[in-house]
C-alpha cells in the first residue's frame, strides 16, 4: 500500500504568522484543507478504496449524530431551537446562546468543527476518485456522492469551498470554488454518483447513499442554486428538481401515514437515507432530569420558541393527548402531545410524549412529575429569569421552554437510526420547485394539501384554498423540525435575518449572517481563501 496523507496530522506554522494576531495561542494549526504533510500517490487496491468509503460513512455518524456542530448551526441559529442557561447548566461560556443570537465569532468551536469535518470528508473522497487509485465503480459512485455532500455543506455554510487537487504537490494551496463554479462541481459529482451508485428501495436498509439519495441531494442543490449564485430561480433547474423527485418516487419512496412511526428503527417508505448513529442527543438534551429514567434521565437544555410552536394548529397553551394518543387540544398529528401516563406494561420512557411537550408532565403510572425543587414539572412557553421574571436567555428555571420530541425513549434511548434524507422533504421540494417555475402536471397547492391530509393537519378546517411562500415555509417548518434544514430553508425564503426572540439587534436584517466566518487559522494557511464580509 502506498503512503497517502492522513488528514488528522498537524503541521507547524511559522511563528511569524502569529505576529499581531492576538488569537494565536498555539503554533500548531490542525490541518484540514490547506496543507498536506506528504504527497498522495494513489490507493493500490479496491479493498483499500472500499475501506476508505466505509470510513467516510463511519465519520458521518459523528458529524450527524452530534448535538453540536452541523446540527447546532442548522437548527440552533434559527427560530426552531435555543438552549437557555439554567443556573450553571448549559452556560458553556455562551457558545449556545451566541448561535441563537447570531453573535458568533470566527473562533466559535462549532463553526470550526463543521469546517474541519466536512472538508475532511471532501478530501478523503478525492483520494478514492484520484485517477491513480484503484476502486470499483460502486466505490467511485459513493466517493462522488460523499464528496458532493461535503462540498455542499461547506458551500451552504461558508459560501466558498477550498478544493485540493490530489494530483498536485502538497505545497500547492487549494483553489477556492464559489458561486456557479462550486455548484457546477457539486452537480457533476452527483450526476456521476447517480450513474455509479446502487439503487435503493423504500423500506430497505438504506444506511448508505444510493441513486435515490444522490437525486435527493441534487434536487436540494438545484433548489438552492440561485442562493449560491446570487441570482433568481431558473425554470429549467426547477423542472429538473421535479424530475428528480419523481424518480425518487419511482423507486417506491412515498410519504406515509403515522408521522412519529417514521422516526422508529422499523422500516418505512419515507427514509431515503438514515445514519446509523444513536438518536440519544435528539431525545435527552430536551428532557428534564426527572422526565424519565430511560437513558439515565434528561439533560434539560434544548427548547423551542413559542412562535415556532404556534406554527401548528391548536390551543397555544395546551398540547395534551389521551391515553390512546388522540389529541385533546385541537392539535394536528405532527405537534404530538403529552399523555396522562405511560403504557400499562410500564415500558421505560413511555410516559414521554411525542412532538411538543408543554404543561404538566406525568410519570409512567400517571403521577404528576415534579422538578428537582419539588415544583410541578410543567414546561412553559416563555424563557424567564428565575429571580426577576423578565424574559431572558440566562438564569432560567428548570421548566422554561417547550421541549421537542421526534424520536422517543420508549423505542430505545440510543437506537442507531437517525434519518438524514426523507421523502416528505423531497415532496415539499417538488412543490416549491413548481411554485418557482418548474414544469409539472401537479400543483404546489395540491401537493401540500396531499401531505397535510396525510398528517391530519387540517383538523376541522377545509384544505388550504391557496398557497403562498409563507404557507410553504411554514409547512416545511411543521414537517421537518429538528432535521437539519431550518437554516437552509429560512435563507432560501429570505427570512433568516428577520427578528425573533433573543436575536441580537445588530443581526436583524444583516445578510452577512447568511454565511459563517472562515476559521482564522484556515485563512492564514490558504491565501486563496478570503474571510467572509462582516468577520
Amino acid at each position: 500500500m502506498k503512503n497517502y496523507f492522513n488528514l488528522k496530522t498537524k503541521i507547524l506554522v511559522l511563528s511569524v504568522l502569529c505576529i499581531g494576531l492576538s488569537s494565536c495561542t498555539d503554533l500548531e494549526v490542525e490541518q484540514t484543507d490547506s496543507a498536506l504533510d506528504t504527497e498522495f500517490t494513489g490507493i493500490e487496491t479496491n479493498d483499500e478504496s472500499e475501506s476508505q468509503v466505509s470510513a467516510m460513512y463511519n465519520s458521518i455518524r459523528g458529524y450527524v449524530g452530534d448535538q453540536a456542530n452541523l446540527f447546532a448551526l442548522s437548527e440552533v441559529t434559527t427560530d426552531a431551537l435555543l438552549i437557555p442557561t439554567r443556573g450553571s447548566d448549559w452556560g458553556d461560556n455562551g457558545i449556545w446562546r451566541q448561535l441563537h443570537q447570531h453573535s458568533w465569532t470566527p473562533d466559535h468551536a462549532f463553526i470550526t468543527n463543521v469546517w474541519n469535518q466536512w472538508n475532511e470528508l471532501q478530501l478523503t473522497a478525492s483520494e478514492v476518485l484520484d485517477s491513480r487509485s484503484v476502486a470499483s465503480t460502486e466505490s467511485v459512485g459513493h466517493a462522488h456522492f460523499l464528496r458532493a455532500l461535503g462540498m455542499f455543506v461547506i458551500l451552504d455554510n461558508f459560501g466558498q469551498i477550498p478544493f485540493r487537487d490530489t494530483t498536485l504537490s502538497p505545497l500547492t494551496n487549494p483553489e477556492v470554488l464559489t458561486g456557479a463554479d462550486a455548484v457546477n462541481f457539486i452537480i457533476s459529482d452527483l450526476e456521476n454518483a447517480i450513474s455509479d451508485m446502487p439503487s435503493a428501495s423504500a423500506g430497505g436498509d438504506n444506511v448508505r447513499g444510493s441513486k435515490a439519495a444522490a437525486r435527493y441531494l441534487l434536487a436540494k442543490v438545484l433548489l438552492n442554486k440561485h442562493v449560491y449564485t446570487s441570482g433568481s430561480p431558473d425554470a429549467a433547474d426547477m423542472s429538473r428538481v421535479v424530475t428528480l423527485v419523481d424518480a425518487i418516487g419511482a423507486d417506491g419512496f412515498a410519504a406515509q401515514a403515522g408521522y412519529f412511526d417514521i422516526f422508529r428503527e422499523s422500516a418505512d417508505t419515507e427514509t431515503v437515507w438514515y445514519v446509523n448513529t444513536g438518536v440519544g442527543n435528539r431525545i435527552f438534551n430536551g428532557l428534564h432530569y426527572n422526565s424519565t429514567s430511560a437513558g439515565g434521565g434528561g439533560w434539560n437544555g434544548f427548547s423551542t420558541l413559542a412562535e415556532y410552536y404556534d406554527l401548528f394548529e391548536g390551543d397555544m397553551n395546551n398540547n395534551r393527548v389521551d391515553a390512546s394518543g388522540n389529541p385533546l387540544d385541537g392539535q394536528e398529528e405532527r405537534r404530538g402531545g403529552v399523555p396522562p401516563s405511560g403504557d400499562v406494561s410500564g415500558t421505560e420512557g413511555s410516559n414521554v410524549g411525542f412532538g411538543y411537550l408543554i404543561g404538566q408532565q406525568y410519570n409512567v403510572d400517571g403521577t404528576p412529575l415534579n422538578d428537582r425543587s419539588g415544583n410541578p414539572l410543567s414546561f412553559t412557553r416563555e424563557f424567564t429569569n428565575a429571580a426577576t421574571g423578565e424574559l431572558s436567555l440566562t438564569d432560567n428555571d428548570e421548566v422554561s421552554g417547550i421541549r421537542m420530541m421526534k424520536y422517543n425513549p420508549r423505542y430505545g434511548g440510543f437506537t442507531e437510526h437517525e434519518i438524514f434524507f426523507r421523502y416528505s422533504d423531497a415532496h415539499l421540494m417538488k412543490a416549491e420547485a413548481i411554485m418557482r417555475g418548474g414544469a409539472s402536471a401537479d400543483t404546489p397547492l395540491g401537493l401540500v394539501n396531499q401531505l397535510r391530509a396525510l398528517r391530519n393537519a387540517n383538523g376541522n378546517t377545509p384544505p388550504l384554498g391557496s398557497l403562498s411562500e409563507q404557507d410553504l415555509i411554514d409547512e416545511r417548518g411543521r414537517e421537518l423540525y429538528m432535521e437539519f434544514w431550518r437554516r437552509n430553508d429560512l435563507i432560501r425564503f429570505g427570512q433568516y435575518t428577520r427578528d425573533w426572540q433573543f436575536k441580537d439587534a445588530s443581526a436583524v436584517g444583516n445578510s452577512e449572517k447568511h454565511v459563517f466566518p472562515i476559521p482564522a487559522s484556515q485563512v492564514i494557511l490558504n491565501p486563496n481563501l478570503t474571510q467572509n464580509p462582516g468577520y
